[in-house]
């Protein structure tokens, strides 16, 4: 099965900016992306999306669209929309455990990634091409997962805006076929 990973256009946020699964809208129109993706993209290609305008706007722009909660990016709780700057005693304790901690109120990488895996592995179970449409963290846990890369290693996948990646998902085992075209 080819599985396309999408991330969103550029989000409206001020650079410094903790967004996660805050709704923010885009920086630019989505028309130039879509065109450009629309057409990596084979006919008969479901589109699968995170509910966020950002990922939203651009899988609709896409095509019909099926809208998967799952695949929304990681809640920081108490730090949505607060710039880093104001937390840097706290992200010390993010840094020293960049998967299991958890910002106040919001939710740790593991579980976002937990979550955005098994929507994913439901979503594979289907038929024809399918592209996922949705945020960095998200997309970086479900392609460290089918890559078998470790949980630790996911980071270093990083996924530009309005990109990308293609990933082969075979009974045998998943090859990568382009990263953030």
């Amino acid at each position: 099965m080819q599985l396309f990973l999408i991330r969103h256009p550029r989000p409206e946020v001020p650079a410094g900016v903790c967004y996660g699964r805050s709704d923010v809208g885009l920086a630019e129109p989505v028309a130039a992306a879509a065109h450009r993706l629309a057409a990596l993209l084979p006919p008969g290609c479901r589109i699968v999306s995170s509910p966020l305008q950002r990922a939203r706007l651009l899988a609709e722009a896409l095509g019909p669209v099926r809208l998967e909660p799952r695949l929304a990016e990681m809640d920081f709780g108490e730090w949505e929309l607060c710039p880093f700057d104001g937390l840097r005693g706290q992200l010390d304790a993010w840094a020293a455990d960049p998967l299991g901690f958890c910002p106040p109120g919001g939710e740790s990488a593991a579980q976002m990634a937990s979550r955005a895996c098994a929507a994913a592995a439901e979503l594979l179970t289907g038929t024809g091409p399918l592209a996922v449409v949705a945020h960095g963290g998200p997309l970086r846990a479900i392609a460290g997962d089918l890559l078998g890369l470790a949980p630790e290693r996911w980071l270093a996948l990083d996924f530009d805006f309005a990109a990308l990646t293609e990933l082969r998902v075979a009974p045998w085992g998943v090859t990568l076929r382009c990263f953030n075209r």
